[in-house]
């Protein structure tokens, strides 16, 4: 049976992940050479701010065969502010290759690339890439990778018999009693590099060449193949969601188990739909097909209502937010008022590709940073011709209940203008949860489900405009009036109850508790991981005391200073800008999401 590979290729921007991409693909003749990012001629980098820029923005994927394996390799985007399409892409991996610049080292983004990486056990195999360049390191860098990224590797390929023997300890007896052996060695190291508990580690260059060929046959040796029954039903994952020529939706799927065919009715995300065409990743691009099977990646076309996300068929394994949720906001403003319609219409397209872009009514987008600005800008007028301008970016905050608080409207009393009764306690919880306190036949599920519907739309909005997260609402009254009808029987919708009285007390209800419980309003505050020289301690200290930072450690480093704490994210764009001028270029800074902090 024919074996899949699904790989991802992970890096920090510019350490040649692209370039790696190319050369890869060469090597398994699906292109005669190797495009350069320079030039904006490669493979994967199709949109023209791609081209641009020479970054990877959206995820692509193409194949190749080593030996008897098709390897379906996809590009993700290196550049921060793109790590949801990375996060995409880790449901439905393999195994993958962590690239590193040898002149770079190990950055900010490899850091975070890898402990998400570790934290949900794929295979991993690290390429140190740009050994031809001058400043290119091999020992230090190899000590670099063990102290921040991980200490179980294996430099090229090879093993230490004291890492082994830490993970496996069939290893370890044959070790002690003197019956090991090299096959025993290579056997348990494959294994491990399986189990996802060491990382072979080889060096070489994507622009010439050099150590590329025996990363391809670590590809197959080290990372497992994709696992999964051919027969029964089909079961797989949208991990990207794109527009064709016609605006017509296609769908990337991996498949899990079972297998779909053109023309077959499918359940994703609650819907159905009929699959009307198929392709197939074969050594290269996509090509037509007749169906897609079990380990494989596929495009789907006719399912007009998926999204990022959905699972086709029965659920294989929940599809988690790995990465931390966008920390910042702004306004798209169409610069022809009349387009605002079509703006609208656009944005919601984009937000069906991108989940996180969480289009509000008023043209509110969610943000990573900047440079996803200037590709929404892009975007917009290349592909809907709509010229837009943003309104200033600011911190999305969030709201998180002070205390208990709790109210009720009874139907038909008072100043009540629905048929619904609705009584609603609101307190502190972790995450969001919806609970009933009443008898669940104490009226049609229909209006219970109204009800929470009622009780997240309003969360959305709290009483200082963010959304409220970290509570439960209990339904402590619940009552309605039975459908009404004349001796005609024609219905009387003024003496009937619907869910939309339901929807709309709700909001009213819950509103009054968390009056009374009171809501405190928290901003993201990021963990930074600090480098400085030690010359420019005092020069740095002041700045981050009047950036809010908070310092948890100051430690001294041969010539330098490592400095730690937590600074609020609306402070980290300035300090950015500001790190190479106090610091000579010599600065290097590392922020990540860490928690919320009240204002």
């Amino acid at each position: 049976m024919a074996r899949t590979l699904n790989l991802g290729i992970l890096a920090h921007v510019d350490a040649g992940k692209t370039s790696l991409t190319e050369r890869l693909l060469q090597l398994g003749g699906v292109i005669d050479e190797v495009g350069s990012v320079d030039d904006g001629n490669t493979q994967t980098d199709s949109m023209a701010l791609e081209r641009q820029r020479g970054i990877t923005i959206k995820s692509a994927v193409m194949s190749f065969v080593v030996d008897d394996v098709t390897v379906n390799l996809i590009d993700t985007p290196g550049h921060p502010d793109f790590i949801a399409e990375v996060e995409r892409s880790l449901s439905v991996l393999d195994g993958a290759v962590l690239v590193i610049s040898a002149v770079e080292g190990v950055q900010a983004q490899t850091r975070v690339l890898m402990r998400a990486l570790r934290r949900l056990a794929i295979p991993t195999i690290i390429f140190v890439n740009k050994i031809d360049r001058t400043g290119a390191r091999h020992d230090s860098l190899l000590r670099e990778i063990a102290d921040r990224l991980t200490p179980a590797i294996a430099p090229d390929g090879t093993d230490p018999v004291d890492l082994l023997a830490t993970v496996d300890d069939a290893l370890l007896a044959g070790y002690l009693d003197g019956s090991l052996t090299p096959e025993d060695t290579r056997g348990s190291l494959v294994a491990q590099t399986r189990l996802a508990r060491v990382h072979p580690v080889f060096f070489g260059s994507a622009i010439t060449g050099a150590g590329v060929p025996a990363l391809m046959s670590a590809l197959v040796e080290f990372l497992p193949t994709a696992s999964g029954a051919t027969d029964g039903p089909g079961s797989g994952l949208v991990f990207k969601v794109e527009r064709g020529q016609h605006g017509e939706k296609i769908a990337y799927v991996r498949m899990f188990s079972g297998s779909l065919r053109v023309r077959d009715r499918v359940r994703f995300g609650g819907k159905d739909g009929k699959i009307t065409a198929i392709s197939v990743f074969d050594r290269g691009p996509a090509v037509r097909g007749a169906s897609v099977g079990a380990g494989q990646i596929g495009k789907l076309w006719g399912l007009s209502e998926v999204r990022i996300g959905d699972h086709i068929g029965e659920p294989h394994r929940h599809a988690e937010h790995h990465f931390t949720p966008p920390t910042l906001e702004t306004v798209v403003i169409p610069d022809d008022p009349s387009e605002r319609g079509a703006l609208y219409t656009a944005l919601t397209q984009l937000a069906e590709q991108d989940p996180l872009i969480n289009l509000r009514q008023d043209g509110v987008i969610s943000l990573y940073g900047e440079v996803q600005k200037e590709v929404i800008q892009a975007t917009l007028s290349d592909d809907y011709g709509l010229a837009v301008s943003f309104e200033e970016t600011t911190t999305i905050c969030i709201e998180r209940v002070a205390g208990k608080g709790a109210a009720f409207e009874i139907i038909n009393e008072g100043d009540n203008p629905y048929l619904a009764t609705v009584g609603l306690r609101v307190e502190p919880g972790t995450g969001v949860s919806f609970r009933l306190g009443v008898e669940l036949g104490s009226m049609p599920s229909a209006f219970f489900n109204a009800v929470e519907e009622g009780v997240r739309k309003t969360l959305r909005n709290g009483l200082h405009g963010w959304e409220i997260t970290d509570c439960v609402v209990t339904m402590t009254r619940s009552g309605y009036w039975a459908r009404q009808s004349h001796s005609h029987g024609t219905f009387d919708k003024s003496m009937s109850s619907t869910a939309g009285d339901f929807r709309n007390l709700t909001a009213l209800v819950l509103t009054n508790a968390l009056k009374q419980a009171g809501t405190v309003v928290h901003e993201p505050m990021h963990a930074y991981r600090l480098e400085i020289p030690e010359d420019a301690l005092g020069v740095v200290q002041p700045v981050l005391v009047r950036l809010r930072a908070f310092p948890l450690s100051s430690t001294p480093r041969n010539a330098a200073y490592l400095l730690e704490g937590t600074i609020p994210a609306a402070r980290v764009h300035e300090l950015e800008r500001l790190l190479p001028s106090l610091t000579r270029g010599e600065g290097v800074l590392e922020c990540a999401f860490d928690h919320y902090a009240a204002v």
